[in-house]
């Protein structure tokens, strides 16, 4: 486990590194030295969406200048929705807006701290690298104290693993209490509370202090032993819709047991009180357990679960943010199935035959009938999101091709707005503007360019999805470096 741990160390200071050299100025070649590959200079300008001006001086009032661009980018598309009280952000699927999800919100948390990381290398930041960070330890601890009023639950769970003793994953954002109703919706999501884990490391790891106590030292350790039984613990996943025919039933999910595996890495040894901490501040890891979780994630990939053939979601985990495994030839097999498998013109598929937001999902049914999944074949929606997911991998492999193929498809797909680029939620198969009823026989349907899609409208309504526009933002951060390296 040590090597696990040691790889896992080289890959976040890798990130944050890519991350904290934002601000570096670029060597100054002339635009005409630069490639003229067209799907890179075509999508290029992507990454100035905002910025007054290309090329900047050396000055210290033009780096300013340049994070400024991006500071004014998480004001208004990300902190203007932060709740005053719990610090949680909300999903924009609510209708009145008071529910927040913790994938969501620990994203959203990874993009303000992203930008924080920047102004820390600034030696004037006007403040403004202490303003993130708190947001980020807002959103954090946010999380924290909503889990640990279900601290009993904890317990419970440790010896039973049941779902309706699990921690949730939806929470009031106003008080931070628990959602009406939510013994309907998949609650156990061992992948949530591992992100969770893991960005807690990193943002501790970066003199971020947000564990103030030994009762918190003490709930952090329970999460640890909460998902040490990864391995053996069906849930309903990233998506929380559990198996592929939505019927609430809970299977095992490779990317649940790998982000919990690389958050158990992390983990170990690790002293929540950072530089200031002693030995009873740390977190211990049963490495047997790590050993297990190892094993069935790389028995399981390149599938999702029993259930799915292949999912999205393996992207998150194999790359960026988890860097779950460390066998390249696995990861590039993974993320070639899911390319393979999921991958359209507006985006990529969650999972095979997933009906969710199509039009020909009924609104008011909560789960399937097992024969309803047929009619969602070839009719799935598909998320421009993971376009960014790729350019981000694109970037940790230092892959220009890669980066400029995604940028390219993306950037049409983005949404302009008086607050700049806006990632859209979902695109999905429109069958009120179909014209013929011709069934294709094609079993890829990126080449079907008969299927009318639609976006969907959270936009127009003011409403932003905010998972997608943080991944977009910290796409663009990384996207800043990468652009200045390749000059």
């Amino acid at each position: 486990m040590s090597e696990s741990w040691s790889k896992f160390q080289r890959q976040s200071s890798m990130t944050a590194s890519l991350i904290g050299n934002l601000y570096a100025p670029s060597s100054g070649i002339p635009s005409a030295n630069r490639s003229r590959r067209p799907s890179w200079s075509d999508a290029k300008k992507v990454w100035n969406v905002g910025d007054e001006e290309d090329d900047y001086s050396d000055s210290h009032t033009q780096i300013l200048k340049k994070l400024d661009t991006y500071y004014r980018k998480i004001k208004r598309q990300i902190l203007a929705f932060q709740s005053l009280t719990t610090g949680l952000f909300p999903n924009h699927l609510e209708p009145d807006k008071k529910v927040g999800h913790v994938v969501e919100n620990v994203f959203c948390a990874i993009a303000v701290w992203s930008l924080r990381q920047c102004y820390c290398k600034i030696d004037n930041d006007q403040g403004r690298a202490h303003e993130l960070g708190q947001a980020a330890v807002k959103c954090m601890r946010g999380i924290l104290n909503c889990w640990m009023r279900q601290s009993k639950k904890v317990e419970i769970f440790k010896s039973e693993q049941s779902p309706k003793d699990a921690l949730h994953s939806r929470f009031n954002v106003f008080d931070g209490s628990e959602v009406e109703g939510a013994d309907e919706v998949g609650q156990l999501q061992i992948c949530a509370i591992s992100l969770y884990l893991l960005t807690l490391v990193q943002m501790i790891t970066s003199n971020l202090q947000i564990i103030f106590s030994m009762d918190e030292v003490n709930f952090v350790q329970q999460l640890v032993f909460a998902i040490e039984r990864a391995y053996r613990t069906p849930d309903y996943g990233i998506w929380a819709r559990g198996s592929k025919y939505n019927t609430n039933t809970c299977e095992l999910h490779a990317s649940s047991i790998g982000m919990a595996k690389a958050a158990l890495e992390a983990m170990n040894g690790f002293n929540l009180y950072g530089d200031n901490g002693a030995n009873w501040s740390v977190v211990y890891v049963d490495v047997d357990a790590h050993n297990r979780n190892r094993t069935t994630f790389d028995t399981l990939l390149p599938r999702e679960s029993a259930s799915k053939n292949t999912d999205a979601a393996l992207l998150l985990t194999v790359s960026w943010p988890t860097f779950a495994i460390h066998d390249s030839t696995l990861v590039q097999n993974t993320i070639r199935k899911c390319m393979r498998k999921l991958r359209g013109r507006h985006g990529f598929r969650r999972f095979l035959r997933d009906g969710q937001y199509t039009d020909l999902e009924s609104k008011d049914q909560r789960f399937y009938e097992p024969t309803e999944m047929k009619k969602f074949d070839k009719n799935e929606c598909e998320w421009p999101t993971f376009f960014a997911l790729m350019i981000i991998d694109g970037i940790f492999k230092n892959n220009q091709a890669q980066v400029g193929e995604y940028l390219a498809v993306l950037n049409p797909l983005l949404r302009r707005t008086t607050e700049g680029e806006m990632m859209v939620h979902y695109y999905y198969v429109d069958h009120s503007k179909q014209q013929n009823n011709t069934q294709s026989d094609s079993s890829d349907r990126g080449d079907n360019h008969q299927l009318p899609f639609s976006s969907s409208d959270e936009i127009l309504h003011g409403n932003f999805f905010l998972f997608g526009q943080a991944i977009w933002i910290i796409c663009q951060l990384l996207g800043k470096i990468y652009k200045n390296k390749s000059k």
